[in-house]
């Protein structure tokens, strides 16, 4: 981590924004005062960022600066272009990147802090990025799983960043570095045979009977809803992407930019899939995906019924 004074952190994934805020205070090993930029008065704000008496190394993290009025935003900015010595400043700014895109322009702060300091973008990850971003987090530990372990891994705990990095770490610790299929089922074997990924095949491949059964035991065993729902999304839109394509598995896998393996594995099933069913499997597992983070009643019964109907369309 550079000694860069300025620091952005931008985006929205809370564990990404912590993990960049405890590195750069680590890396500077020094004192750090917090101000919530929603609470702080602007009076407050500069005699914390003015410079001490006997510059003495500290570092000053302001969060919810995405709250800051225009007033404050200038006292920030002002501190950033010109960091009092010993000083290290982080602003974090929370937004989408969905919301930063739709902007004509950046907002004023984001800007201004840009071109002062080292930019952090943490922003939420897509379905899509999470193996990449995984497979990074093991190789940051020394161990280069294969493609269809890091797909496992994510079908077995789901997309929250910090229960993934956490997985990481205990399963190179737990199995010396030899983190493979059998590794990682065992590891997960509280569920047993009801694992989120066979929930997810079962059902996309038309097996409702199956889909359904495999479904209430893992809830039953305790699993969680948000990850059979990931699980099935993944899974929709492997189908999704796979139905109409044409060629070998290796060639659409370079221009989809998946692996050959989960390419080789889904072409069989994707290709009995129509259009407007897996529009409206997209669909589906768009609403669950809402329902299991609390908008949507009961977790459970909104994952069973959404494999259920998922399958339905499947056969």
């Amino acid at each position: 981590m550079t000694a860069a004074p300025v620091h952005l952190i931008v985006g929205d994934d809370e564990f990404l924004a912590e993990r960049a805020r405890l590195a750069i205070q680590r890396a500077q090993g020094t004192e750090t005062l917090t101000l919530r930029a929603s609470e702080v008065t602007q009076g407050e704000l500069i005699e914390a960022t003015s410079p001490s008496l006997f510059g003495e190394d500290r570092v000053i993290v302001i969060t919810d600066a995405e709250k800051v009025g225009a007033e404050l935003g200038k006292v920030i900015i002002a501190a950033c272009a010109d960091p009092a010595p010993g000083m290290t400043l982080v602003v974090m700014y929370s937004v989408t990147a969905k919301t930063m895109k739709s902007k004509k322009k950046p907002p004023e702060l984001v800007a201004k802090l840009s071109s002062l300091g080292q930019v952090h973008e943490v922003y939420a990850l897509g379905p899509r990025e999470l193996n990449p971003w995984l497979t990074h987090e093991f190789q940051q530990l020394g161990v280069r799983p294969t493609p269809d372990v890091i797909q496992l891994i994510i079908d077995s705990v789901g997309s929250d960043l910090r229960e993934l990095a956490s997985a990481a770490s205990q399963l190179v610790a737990d199995t010396d570095g030899n983190v493979t299929r059998d590794a990682v089922r065992d590891y997960y074997s509280g569920i047993a045979e009801v694992a989120n990924w066979d929930i997810a095949d079962a059902a996309v491949a038309g097996r409702t009977g199956a889909a359904v059964a495999t479904c209430r035991r893992a809830l039953q065993l305790g699993a969680s809803p948000v990850a059979i729902a990931f699980a099935l999304a993944n899974k929709v839109s492997t189908i999704a992407r796979l139905y109409d394509a044409r060629g070998d598995h290796f060639t659409l896998a370079k221009n989809l930019g998946m692996n050959p393996y989960a390419v080789k594995a889904s072409l069989p099933v994707a290709r009995r899939w129509s259009g407007d069913n897996v529009t409206a499997a997209t669909i589906l597992v768009d609403n669950l995906g809402a329902a299991v983070v609390g908008q949507g009643g009961d977790e459970a019964y909104a994952v069973e019924e959404a494999v259920r109907q998922i399958a339905q369309l499947a056969g």
